[in-house]
């Protein structure tokens, strides 16, 4: 059994992030997205695994995850050119899998389920695919399956206008190796690219028609929280979540005698507090100086972060970020590595900026 991640993409909806970094590796937590994934995967006994990553940020990727040494696991990185479609990244990586049966796994998901049951199924009934399903109020977002009562999947659309079902794919698959054989006979999609509904779709019809009766595709639906981290506001939810389920304490830093740590709180090595409040649940990393601070809950500050005279909570602070001085509680925020939010020595009578393409600013 292999693995095949998908950390391709330009991440749009993560922009100005995303314009110098891979979706994928924006952390949750203080851990970049990716690495959950990989984690669960390996959990489930699953330890060659294949990484699909783009000529943008896969250089970074590969820096960062490395040969798969730290997670137990032994990755092979597969270079897709284009984003042309999740079928033509399960295409190009067919010397990598083989005649392996494997799991597809979209790198910015984070679920709660462990996918060891779900790969019980499809070892234990022989299926050609295994769908993962979530419940969402809003199928019309999403790819959807229509499923029959035993769970096989009788049919999928993408983002269909009268939804079939609320059942979203939430982009985890187990293929057999008749996947190859379906893709091979699809063509491209109207937007140009190769569609893994479509050859999902492919495998269904072969079954259906009896050209094939031996094709087996069925679904089942997460339960607990599944997480799409796409947007700026779905990757707030996700650090909530994550440091609600899975922080510990853990102080490993300098703590002056003027400050207080209520809740769970991890604090890395070298990292300096002079006269702060943190309120848990709360992660800061490694060689940070934070100064007269108030940290709220659910607040995740990377490495190399400096903070003083800051009122911050529910925001994620990335590496070798500063705010200093702001005069005003700092909420559900967004800072980029080596971003600067200080506070002008006096108020302007007017506003200035140079914003770059797809920036968002809120003055409130």
């Amino acid at each position: 059994m292999k693995a095949l991640i998908l950390s391709g993409g330009k991440g749009t909806r993560l922009r100005p992030l995303t314009y110098t970094g891979a979706k994928q590796l924006v952390p949750v937590a203080n851990k970049p997205i990716l690495w959950y994934g990989i984690e669960g995967i390996v959990a489930a006994g699953i330890t060659d695994i294949g990484i699909i990553i783009s000529p943008e940020t896969g250089k970074e990727v590969q820096e960062l995850t490395g040969n798969g040494e730290r997670f137990g696991a032994k990755i092979t990185y597969i270079l897709q050119e284009q984003p042309a479609g999740l079928a033509h990244a399960v295409k190009i990586s067919q010397p990598f899998l083989g005649d392996s049966p494997f799991i597809m796994y979209l790198g910015d998901n984070i679920i709660e389920s462990q996918l060891d049951k779900f790969l019980d199924i499809f070892k234990q009934e022989e299926l050609d695919a295994l769908i993962l399903l979530r419940k969402v109020p809003n199928p019309t977002a999403f790819g959807v399956a229509k499923v029959d009562e035993k769970g096989r999947v009788l049919g999928l659309v993408e983002k269909p206008k009268v939804p079939p079902s609320d059942l979203a794919l939430v982009g985890i698959y187990f293929f057999s190796k008749k996947i190859h054989n379906a893709i091979a006979n699809i063509k491209p999609s109207a937007r140009g690219e190769l569609e893994i509904t479509d050859a999902i779709q492919y495998l269904i019809d072969q079954q259906t028609s009896g050209e094939d009766k031996e094709i087996s595709v069925e679904a089942r639906t997460l339960e607990g929280w599944w997480l799409d981290t796409g947007k700026k506001d779905d990757l707030l939810s996700a650090n909530q979540i994550i440091l609600d389920t899975r922080i510990t304490n853990s102080v490993n830093g300098e703590i002056d005698s003027q400050s207080q740590i209520i809740g769970r709180v991890k604090i890395g090595e070298n990292t300096k507090l002079i006269n702060c409040s943190i309120r848990g649940p709360v992660i800061i990393g490694d060689n940070c100086h934070l100064e007269n601070c108030f940290i709220g809950p659910y607040s995740s500050i990377a490495d190399n972060v400096t903070l003083i005279d800051v009122d911050l909570e529910h925001s994620v602070i990335l590496q070798g970020a500063k705010i200093i001085e702001i005069h005003q509680r700092i909420v559900d925020s967004l800072l980029g590595r080596r971003a600067q939010l200080i506070n002008a020595p006096q108020r302007p009578k007017a506003l200035r900026f140079m914003i770059g393409d797809d920036s968002q600013i809120e003055l409130t």
